[in-house]
């Protein structure tokens, strides 16, 4: 093992409980090795030779170990080094129920029993506050693969912009990432716990035998942390990050019982592990070239933290009873391979563009004074080393053309620049001239352009290109093209007796170049693109119109609404046939004028799309017979014979190639129409897209508006009536009618309990009660927009599941 190499740290950690087996687990002495001894089973005869005694050594054994005790020995280290610019990994292995997510995460509700998560979130901001040369930025992220699929466990966060964005493990030289996983910056301890409370709301989790709350998922939360030098005006900086890795448990079915989804859970967790399991072996072993890391998203997320440049930390949970020896042996196993796994930690080192471009402006400064001083000195004329300008350019464009004229014999030159300058004159003189001889043959003859790739493969369709790709042709003795062979000089020679050509149908003749497709009469149908791209800003103008008036015209509606209601409530609640109608002409008359507008636009671009696929079709149509006619033409050319010049070039006639150049107008407005039908197909879809979301918008808001209407009994109308502290729709009935303790009153008692033995863990406990107000909130929401299914009657959401957010237009 080199020097750079390390191995990978393993410890132990032995799940609590009352039937320790002492005769079958013993630890060493050195507290580094664990030992396990199984009876021999008599029943299988005298000759067994089956093992019964196992010793594993590890780099620590944590048994009876306090939160912050298996802190300090596993991850305190590996943060400050992460600090520094290594990237550190810690992963928490074992069978289901063992207390892997208690050890990377802990119990939320409880400061002492944090785990290694919000420390290692404590630690990371405290050195931020410690390093004031140092401006250090952290970022989070969490990630989950459940049944090999990956999720962003911090999507419902407020500043989320990846969206519906299909997500992916993609390998880059920098390392590997996942595509469209977001990651959220974090400025202080309680902005990092809320984002990692929000995401332990959004985890997967199930129930069985040997566990109430298993984890059907694996579970990365990464830190990013990037540090520049305030002191230092070098580019240099260090960007690293930690991976803290809850691996979903192993399990044996026969024990916990799983069935139906669970079992379908626990197929993909123990397929993964074993995939993960082969990737270790594969490490471990020097002599294989090949690791299959693409085998599972799981082991492809964790290549870095596997085999690259990484600090490693495997955390192996176990259970302490006899009747899970199984299970323990196999996770010893798995953490002996580990360590025969070596890294190569090296710190991350980046350049910041942005620094290196002032530094590099800086260096041009002092090499200008350098050079200044140095004509100085050795008495050489004034030398501008600037960029040059508008006249000195002219100046050696002039110099250039009399130079290229023999009016001159030299060109003065002073510094690199004008060398430049000189020969990008060159350049343009040349391009100008070239401009000029291709105008005067254009002036003189009918060219064929040999970059036009539509123009040169009908042209050999048609078989008017030789060996050598010219095009030529002759028309009534007058040449035009490239290589004309008038008629007074028998440059050409005969193949074949020509017999007299007949002419094409008048319609067809006089039709030219033109084609009915192409008149005006499409150029009125046809919308201009400054229309098109108005009529997409209107869409624009209209959803942004619905946003700002969202707040302020439903608070004003349901204001003016609620007294009404008071004063004139039926004795029953009207059907919903005609409280809709009522709402659309009230309190929903905005979102009903906008969703109308909406539904007119999307009918103009769908009306309007409709128009050009039937111009297509017509212009397909134009195609086709002009392309049957060039096919006759040639037809009939190769019967007739085909007259070559001097130079073996075939000579055509103006008509075909008048077919030629039509069918190459057409083809490009066939494209032209194709772009617009394909820009308006997606303003159809954005259209569709904004009558959808008002429609939904106003249906909710109707079954809202309704349920307080109607629905809420009128001795509960007095608390909830306008300019009261507690808003319709913001809490379900039940707790309105609550007297006792709420959130904030528990976390008062809580604060003034906990705070004076502990301050630090203010940032904890304000990060977890957020988070539980807002999942409170949405659970409020989702249980009063289903009162109308059963008047009076709550339903609960599920647990760890918050509701989808309502989507704001």
């Amino acid at each position: 093992m080199s020097a750079k190499e390390r191995k990978v740290h393993a410890f132990v950690r032995v799940k609590p409980t009352a039937n320790f087996p002492q005769d079958m687990i013993k630890y060493g002495p050195d507290n580094k090795s664990i030992d396990i001894y199984i009876r021999r089973d008599v029943k299988k005869g005298v000759i067994n030779n089956k093992q019964t005694d196992w010793s594993f050594k590890l780099d620590g054994v944590l048994h009876n170990a306090s939160q912050d005790s298996v802190y300090d020995a596993v991850a305190r280290d590996l943060v400050s080094q992460a600090l520094d610019g290594y990237n550190g990994t810690i992963m928490c292995y074992g069978q289901t129920g063992a207390g892997k997510t208690y050890t990377m995460t802990g119990a939320t509700e409880n400061y002492k029993h944090r785990g290694i998560i919000p420390r290692a979130i404590q630690q990371v901001f405290r050195a931020v506050e410690e390093r004031i040369d140092q401006s250090i930025t952290v970022r989070m992220s969490y990630l989950e693969i459940y049944n090999e699929t990956l999720f962003d466990l911090l999507s419902t966060m407020p500043h989320d912009m990846s969206g519906d964005t299909h997500m992916a493990v993609v390998e880059y030289p920098q390392g590997v990432f996942v595509k469209g996983l977001s990651m959220h910056p974090a400025s202080h301890e309680e902005d990092a716990l809320n984002l990692l409370f929000e995401g332990e709301t959004n985890r997967i989790i199930g129930e069985h035998t040997l566990n109430k709350n298993s984890s059907r998922s694996h579970c990365i939360f990464t830190i990013y942390i990037e540090s520049h030098s305030r002191i230092l005006s070098d580019a240099k900086y260090t960007a690293s990050k930690i991976n803290l890795v809850d691996l979903a448990g192993s399990e044996r079915l026969g024990k916990t019982g799983s069935e139906g989804q669970v079992l379908k859970e626990a197929t993909y967790i123990n397929k993964s592990l074993s995939f993960l399991e082969q990737a270790i072996i594969a490490l471990a072993d020097r002599k294989r070239d090949h690791v299959p890391f693409r085998q599972s998203k799981l082991t492809h997320a964790l290549k870095d933290s596997l085999g690259g440049n990484c600090n490693t930390v495997l955390v192996a949970n176990i259970y302490g009873e006899a009747a899970q020896i199984e299970e323990t042996l196999s996770s010893l196993r798995f953490a002996t391979r580990m360590k025969w796994v070596t890294t190569e930690p090296a710190i991350n080192e980046k350049y910041d563009p942005e620094r290196m471009v002032k530094n590099l402006e800086k260096e041009i400064i002092l090499l200008k004074q350098e050079l200044a001083m140095h004509d100085s000195l050795v008495n050489r004329s004034l030398v501008n080393y600037d960029p040059l300008n508008e006249i000195q350019i002219a100046e050696i464009n002039s110099q250039v053309r009399r130079y290229l004229e023999g009016a001159t014999d030299d060109i003065d030159i002073m510094n690199i620049r004008q060398i430049q300058e000189v020969f990008k004159q060159f350049k343009v003189i040349l391009s100008q001239q070239e401009q000029e001889v291709e105008a005067r043959l254009r002036n003189k003859y009918t060219l064929i352009d040999k970059s036009d790739f539509a123009a040169i493969t009908a042209a050999q369709k048609a078989g008017l290109v030789d060996a050598e790709g010219h095009l030529v042709g002759e028309v009534d003795g007058q040449g035009f093209g490239i290589g004309v062979v008038p008629l007074s000089k028998p440059g050409g020679k005969k193949v074949k007796a020509r017999k007299a050509k007949e002419q094409l149908s008048p319609t067809t003749r006089k039709e030219g170049l033109g084609s009915p497709v192409l008149g005006k009469d499409l150029d009125s149908v046809s919308p201009s693109r400054s229309q098109l791209v108005s009529s997409t800003k209107d869409l624009d103008v209209k959803e942004g119109l619905l946003r700002e008036q969202d707040a302020a015209s439903i608070e004003t509606h349901r204001s003016e609404s609620v007294p009404k209601e008071e004063s004139h409530r039926p004795s029953s609640p009207p059907s919903k046939l005609v409280a809709f109608e009522e709402f659309k002409n009230e309190r929903g008359s905005e979102i009903n004028r906008i969703f109308k507008e909406n539904k007119a636009i999307l009918s103009d671009r769908k009306k309007k799309a409709s128009e050009i696929t039937h111009r297509l079709n017509l212009i397909k149509q134009e195609m086709d017979i002009t392309k049957e006619a060039l096919g006759a033409q040639k037809k009939e050319r190769e019967e007739q014979g085909e007259y070559v010049n001097e130079e073996g070039q075939i000579i055509i006639d103006e008509e075909e190639f008048l077919l030629v150049m039509k069918l190459k107008d057409l083809k490009k407005q066939y494209r032209s129409d194709f772009d617009e039908l394909r820009d308006l197909k997606a303003e159809v879809q954005y259209c569709q897209h904004l009558v959808d979301q008002c429609r939904n918008r106003l249906i909710s808001e109707f079954e809202i508006w309704y349920n307080e209407s109607f629905l809420i009994p009128e001795d509960v109308q007095e608390a909830i009536k306008p300019g009261g502290n507690i808003r319709p729709g913001m809490i379900p009935m039940n707790r309105v009618l609550c007297l006792d303790e709420d959130e904030q009153e528990r976390f008062d008692r809580l604060q003034g309990e906990v705070l004076p033995a502990c301050p630090d863990s203010t940032s904890f406990y304000n990060a977890k009660m957020k988070t539980d107000q807002k999942h409170k909130y949405f659970r409020a929401m989702a249980a009063l927009q289903q009162m109308h299914k059963k008047p009076g009657l709550i339903t609960a959401t599920v647990k760890n599941k918050p509701p989808a957010a309502l989507h704001v237009i």
